[in-house]
């Protein structure tokens, strides 16, 4: 019995640890959709979504590892399960929703599904330091995760997410395309961050974040681009054609 609560609070401990740094990049990300920005209860599901993800990767990553050691393919293959999960979950559960109106929406709700999906993962990865009793180390690993893992999945799923906003006024084909470029993109992206991570060593993994960090300002440059990406005529005909229906 003690050991179940020392469990259960271990467990608190670690989610609370991974979502209040993961809902303070929540809020970063949103402002970047400040002027008109979407439902709460649409970003929930993005973010519980998101969680929800995690539980569906790990049993496939755990088939994958039976049959692979540690080497780049199975980083490969652990990536683009992830990827193309949080993709999915996104496209299912808010992208074909109406309130997904303009470029802009694609990268944020792709961005809020990926930091669902880092919040879970990172209290996965701290609960252990924390029910041995290892306090210090917990803390360690959640703030390493906060500027590094988080931003990797980040990084990845707004490559996604630009690619289809770029996409949006385009034809469904291509649209297509650029969906399918992203999403591989996002895997290779993932796959070789996270290789530098493991073969590098704890000495070199803030030179491997650096690298990352300078990707997430190519984001922001390139979200400031998405909106101002303006509606062709024929666009804006049928959008205000169909919002009179």
């Amino acid at each position: 019995m003690f050991s179940f609560l020392m469990s259960t609070q271990s467990a608190f401990a670690a989610f609370f640890l991974s979502l209040i740094p993961v809902l303070i990049w929540l809020t970063f990300w949103l402002f970047e959709d400040s002027k008109r920005p979407e439902p709460r209860k649409l970003i929930f599901l993005a973010f519980v979504s998101g969680m929800v993800g995690v539980l569906i990767v790990l049993p496939f990553q755990q088939v994958a590892a039976t049959y692979l050691t540690m080497s780049f393919p199975l980083i490969l293959i652990w990536a683009g399960i992830e990827e193309v999960t949080k993709f999915l979950i996104a496209y299912v559960m808010i992208l074909r929703k109406r309130d997904a109106d303009e470029p802009i929406d694609f990268p944020i709700y792709l961005i809020t599904v990926a930091l669902g999906f880092a919040a879970l993962e990172n209290t996965l990865f701290i609960f252990n330091p924390l029910a041995n009793g290892q306090i210090f180390e917990g803390l360690v690993s959640g703030n390493l995760r906060f500027i590094g893992a988080t931003l990797v999945h980040v990084l990845s799923s707004s490559v996604i997410g630009g690619a289809l906003a770029f996409a949006y006024y385009r034809e469904r084909i291509q649209k297509i395309w650029y969906g399918v470029i992203g999403v591989i993109l996002a895997i290779l992206l993932h796959a070789f961050f996270n290789f530098l991570i493991i073969i590098s060593g704890s000495g070199a993994t803030l030179t491997v974040f650096l690298g990352v960090w300078f990707g997430i300002i190519f984001v922001l440059l390139a979200l400031e681009r998405i909106k101002s990406l303006a509606r062709p005529l024929w666009w804006e005909k049928i959008f205000m054609r169909r919002r009179n229906q």
